[in-house]
């Protein structure tokens, strides 16, 4: 099993806006507003506001986005996440008790290469 190393943190408290643009993990904990652009993934904490267009290969979100997300592999949205927006990802998981409000669109994998 590959071990995940957490390359980059927003903590709470910390609030961004802008273009952010990296490459491996990175977990916000804290408010960010703007666009989103990784190759990799993006873990969005409970603690954590997000109103932001996101492009992504993994996106998994606990906390709170508003927006449109873009995912190669997949979208994981978990308990207590609240998100409300458009999804695009080949891949879609909602669980149970988590909020999802707004549209996912699922095409095949192949399309995004």
């Amino acid at each position: 099993m590959k071990t995940e190393t957490i390359e980059s943190y927003i903590d709470e408290g910390v609030k961004l806006s802008g273009r952010l643009v990296f490459q491996g993990v990175l977990k916000i904990a804290g408010t960010f507003e703007g666009e989103i652009f990784t190759p990799d993934k993006l873990v969005v904490l409970p603690t954590a506001y997000l109103n932001a267009n996101i492009e992504a290969d993994t996106v998994i979100i606990s906390g709170k986005v508003e927006g449109n997300i873009i995912a190669k592999s997949k979208v994981e949205i978990k308990v207590p996440a609240n998100f409300k927006g458009t999804v695009l990802s080949p891949s879609l998981s909602v669980e149970e008790g988590a909020q999802f409000e707004g549209a996912s669109y699922m095409p095949s994998v192949k399309d995004f290469t």
